[in-house]
């Protein structure tokens, strides 16, 4: 298996970092927060960190192709080789009312596959990485996934889509079947942190639907290089654009799948 240019990687995490600089000046002070529908919000932050990538990636890789949260994919080329995936801030919510739950998301697609990533959560300090073929990693240190084998015992985390005033009681339901047999669950509101911390062992699995590609392109190949497994709700290879995704230390996958099926 061919491993990516480190350059790639080096990019993703100046990007990363930078993104964190911008987040950390707007957060908790004065705020332009709109909508761009009845729960989902935009910031100035988002805007900021977005435009800059972009710039970052015009000037250094001016064939590449950037598919963004706020921007969408821009008039790049739709069969470049190369596509970066951000999303400027994973957790907007969370920063728009002050709560330390969020951070930036930067993939690279290689010829449709992800192979870089990097999240960084700039109030935690928590940088993590991962290239295809070469593991992943916090602040350096290597990453490994859980090794609980029993629900009764694992910590789970899941999210609601924006959708959710429409589809309350879908989501509720698979909530509560989960909270009848796992340890506990909790919903942080970042999907991306939600997967790093499978990743880090913190969470044993995560489970979502209605997520974009930017909001996990990065941390599944984080998980993934971690030891973990990542799919569908059916079990099978995750699409980055078909919404729904299970992820988790891979001894507890398939009940967590078959705990999904009874309510779907």
């Amino acid at each position: 298996m061919t491993t990516p240019d480190p350059i790639y990687l080096a990019t993703a995490v100046e990007a990363a970092l930078l993104a964190g600089r911008i987040q950390r000046k707007y957060f908790r002070g004065a705020l332009q927060v709109d909508k761009k529908g009845p729960i989902d919000l935009v910031t100035a932050a988002d805007l900021e960190v977005e435009q800059e990538f972009r710039k970052l990636v015009a000037a250094r890789f001016p064939s590449h192709a950037v598919l963004g949260e706020e921007q969408g994919s821009g008039t790049a080329t739709p069969d470049a080789r190369f596509r970066w995936i951000i999303d400027p801030i994973d957790g907007t919510t969370n920063f728009a009312h002050g709560l330390a739950l969020f951070c930036s998301s930067i993939a690279l697609e290689i010829d449709g596959r992800v192979d870089v990533g990097a999240i960084y959560d700039p109030v935690a300090e928590e940088l993590f990485t991962a290239e295809r073929g070469k593991g992943a990693w916090l602040n350096g240190a290597p990453l490994r996934v859980s090794d609980c084998d029993q629900m009764v015992n694992a910590l789970m985390c899941t999210g609601f889509p924006y959708t959710v005033r429409e589809k309350r009681r879908q989501s509720v339901d698979v909530f509560s079947v989960f909270l009848g047999e796992a340890q506990g669950v909790r919903r942080l509101g970042s999907a991306a942190l939600d997967l790093c911390y499978v990743a880090a062992a913190r969470f044993d699995g995560f489970w979502e639907e209605h997520l974009h590609a930017w909001d996990m392109a990065a941390a599944v190949l984080i998980v993934e290089e971690a030891g973990g497994r990542v799919t569908n709700y059916a079990g099978e290879p995750l699409n980055l654009f078909g919404g729904e995704i299970i992820a988790s230390n891979g001894k507890l996958h398939d009940a967590m799948i078959e705990t999904i099926k009874r309510v779907k």
